[in-house]
């Protein structure tokens, strides 16, 4: 499937060709600091099938748990999280952020991993109050 997306201030702007039976959950510590939010959603790209058209992306090397080295994508203007990818040479598979993706509607999880570090409050979350925007003044 082709998506395009982009980083809250448009500076950074891409296309990739994905996997939509790869998209997937992560709850791992990680993801959870780095996005600010209890888990990440991502798809991941085909190899060496990302483009980037407008400025380059600025990118943060973590170690993950594993010992393996991953670079993390972002924008230096906003900040919006983009994607994770290997360090190095060779194929690049990136592991794209769908917030950032114009066609998220569309992604739809197939996958949660690293659910032992799971906020335990998300299975509720159906049963917690909910408004199509923020509640009205009191």
């Amino acid at each position: 499937m082709k998506i395009n997306g982009r980083c809250h201030c448009g500076e950074v702007v891409y296309s990739a060709e994905i996997d939509e039976n790869k998209v997937v959950n992560c709850h791992c510590t990680d993801c959870q600091v780095m996005s600010s939010g209890p888990f990440r959603s991502v798809v991941m790209s085909l190899p060496n099938a990302v483009t980037f058209s407008a400025t380059q992306p600025k990118e943060y090397i973590k170690t993950a748990e594993s010992g393996n080295k991953r670079a993390q994508g972002f924008c230096a203007n906003c900040g919006t999280s983009l994607y994770a990818t290997s360090v190095g040479e060779g194929n690049k598979v990136y592991g794209l952020r769908l917030g950032a993706i114009e066609q998220r509607e569309q992604l739809i999880p197939k996958a949660q991993i690293w659910c032992r570090s799971a906020a335990p409050w998300l299975k509720e979350l159906n049963s917690i109050t909910a408004f199509d925007t923020v509640p009205p003044a009191k």
